[in-house]
């Protein structure tokens, strides 16, 4: 039970964090932040804005597969109990 809950405390901040990196790819693509050179080299270390957001898709969707596979465990748990 302790790995479920783990896993899928993971799962929500890695939902949270890749959330927060795909806005900031977008948000730095857009120039809401600022100039686009600036803001790429002050909070990312990334090449490009798409490569910030691919990082952040990629997160979200590893979040996702996380959080389905702690669900599973849960409801496995819970049937045979």
């Amino acid at each position: 039970m302790l790995f479920t809950r783990l896993t899928r405390a993971v799962a929500v901040i890695g939902l949270v964090l890749g959330t927060f990196r795909a806005l900031l790819g977008l948000a730095i693509a857009t120039g809401y932040i600022g100039p686009y050179e600036a803001a790429l080299a002050r909070y990312t270390a990334a090449s490009s804005s798409g490569e910030v957001i691919d990082k952040g898709l990629i997160m979200i969707l590893l979040a996702i597969v996380l959080g389905t596979l702690a669900e599973i465990s849960f409801s496995v748990r819970k049937g045979s109990a």
